[in-house]
């Protein structure tokens, strides 16, 4: 596959880490270059100098609810670069509770990232791209959760609904300007937030994976090299699951 993304500008938010991190360097390693976004400072160079692709990654520290930090980044892509080709909104906050155990401090914060930080982000990306001919691709990370819903997730699962709504609307707003918009949906996969969650909890959801396995975030990574990439230019709007077949 290599170079399906040659000289492609691409910006990955939440890249410290897990799908992220994966999708950063499974996108520099197809011959983009990538952006690699993270709030906390330092948190990507931790890992940028044991990669094989480091030189083609650049990373960019801001907060995606802050609108006046984003504004900048964007700024700053379009004098580094003069354009950019794909958006990944995967930064995300997941907190799981219990109907009646709902903390409203952890609900506002998931709406504030996972919907109003996405919907930011896509905004100052669409501006930048409705600019270039060409147009440009932002892929939403959602979750199967916002598809199907989970026992425990209530906010969590709604945010994500909220994000494969959105994908859905502004793929039709956008068309017209030649900006794709799709979404990737994993099912359970092996991030950190996995050391997280007790084991004998989710038991019966890995049970229901077909291929008899949780994803590995180059999976995720894989999925969304198709919709950066040229292959995909008369798609969007969809919203594609990578799940290994659950059964739910």
């Amino acid at each position: 596959m290599a170079g399906l993304l040659k000289e492609k500008v691409c910006l990955v938010t939440g890249s410290a880490r897990g799908i992220g991190r994966a999708i950063v360097e499974t996108f520099a390693a197809e011959g983009a270059f990538v952006y690699a976004n993270g709030i906390r400072e330092g948190s990507i160079d931790a890992w940028l100098t044991d990669s094989e692709v480091h030189n083609r990654i650049t990373p960019l520290y801001f907060d995606i609810t802050d609108p006046l930090a984003v504004k900048n980044a964007f700024i700053r892509i379009k004098n580094d670069k003069k354009h950019l080709d794909v958006l990944v909104n995967n930064a995300g906050v997941e907190y799981n509770e219990l109907i009646g155990m709902i903390s409203r401090k952890n609900m506002e914060n998931m709406f504030s990232v996972n919907v109003f930080g996405t919907i930011e982000m896509l905004q100052m990306a669409s501006r930048l791209m409705s600019r270039q001919q060409y147009g440009g691709s932002i892929i939403n990370i959602s979750s199967m959760v916002g598809i199907r819903g989970n026992r425990g997730q209530l906010v969590y699962s709604a945010t994500k609904g909220a994000v494969v709504a959105l994908t859905k609307s502004a793929a039709k707003e956008l068309a017209s300007k030649n900006i794709r918009v799709n979404s990737i949906a994993p099912g359970l996969t092996n991030t950190d937030m996995m050391n997280e969650v007790n084991m004998k909890d989710i038991e019966g959801r890995i049970a229901n994976i077909s291929m008899g396995r949780i994803a590995e975030p180059s999976d995720i990574a894989k999925a969304c090299i198709f919709f950066a990439s040229d292959l995909s230019t008369y798609v969007s709007g969809q919203i594609l699951a990578v799940d290994g077949c659950t059964i739910m």
